[in-house]
């Protein structure tokens, strides 16, 4: 099983960078390229415990569809998010938020199984796990962006 852990330093208030990492409308704006749009539950605004939202996106080519949903939020210090339904095997997403000396410390811990056993993770091998990294990197950035220019 694959995991991507990623490390974001923001200066911006814990509440801010927690808000806007759980913010769908953000998430759409840091995934435009995409072409990822909520199409069911929680389509905008901050989601948050026992929710639901389906995303429909392009990767590969492809149209696809992915259900995740809230199964564990601590705010501002933690939340999960876990696939309900979509192309994953099986994925789950923790969000940690840590704050030192006024910088946030934004941890992604993004655990996923391919599909296609043997297949899927010769995909991960060759460009997945990279792609996927990018994709949290991506939505870091557009994180980051937000909230420190909201504080300025």
């Amino acid at each position: 099983m694959p995991v991507i852990k990623i490390e974001t330093y923001i200066n911006a208030p814990i509440e801010v960078v927690f808000d806007l990492s759980r913010s769908i409308d953000l998430h759409k704006v840091s995934t435009a390229h995409t072409n990822e749009d909520a199409i069911a539950g929680k389509t905008s605004g901050l989601i948050e415990m026992d929710e639901t939202v389906t995303w429909r996106a392009r990767h590969f080519w492809v149209y696809q569809l992915l259900t995740s949903k809230i199964t564990s939020l601590n705010r501002p210090y933690q939340f999960t998010d876990e696939m309900a339904s979509g192309a994953f095997k099986s994925f789950r997403h923790d969000h940690l938020f840590e704050e030192r000396d006024g910088i946030v410390i934004l941890t992604d811990v993004f655990d996923y199984k391919s599909p296609f056993g043997v297949l899927g993770r010769f995909a991960d091998l060759l460009f997945l796990k990279s792609y996927m990294k990018r994709l949290l990197e991506k939505r870091n950035d557009i994180i980051k962006e937000f909230a420190e220019d909201d504080t300025k």
